[in-house]
């Protein structure tokens, strides 16, 4: 008895997997959103030096990034029979979401 070939794959039902996934890529954008608008706040409390002005730059640059990404997947996921993320979508939303939150933490520190 073999596994399922390529023809069961196209005839399944993707039932409501596509509308969590995309629930859930919705859920992290917001979270992304509050980080970079917490550590941006923290960034632009100081004195308003160059340093500071160049992490807040970098902030909403890694936050538009991210943005992006899960913008690109939201509406890919709209689609009837959503492709798979590709890998370097995958390795840039996890880029984004690391810098953001490793600088965050340097701000605060």
């Amino acid at each position: 008895m073999s596994g399922p070939g390529p023809s069961a794959a196209e005839g399944r039902d993707a039932g409501l997997q596509p509308e969590r996934t995309r629930l859930a890529w919705r859920r992290t954008t917001l979270a992304c959103s509050v980080t970079a608008v917490l550590a941006l706040r923290q960034a632009l409390r100081g004195s308003g030096s160059p340093v500071e002005v160049a992490g807040a730059a970098v902030i909403v640059l890694l936050w538009l990034a991210f943005l992006g990404v899960a913008h690109r997947r939201i509406r890919a996921l709209a689609a009837h029979r959503p492709p798979r993320l590709a890998p370097r979508a995958a390795a840039g939303a996890t880029l984004c979401t690391l810098a953001l939150a490793a600088f965050a933490v340097a701000v605060i520190l």
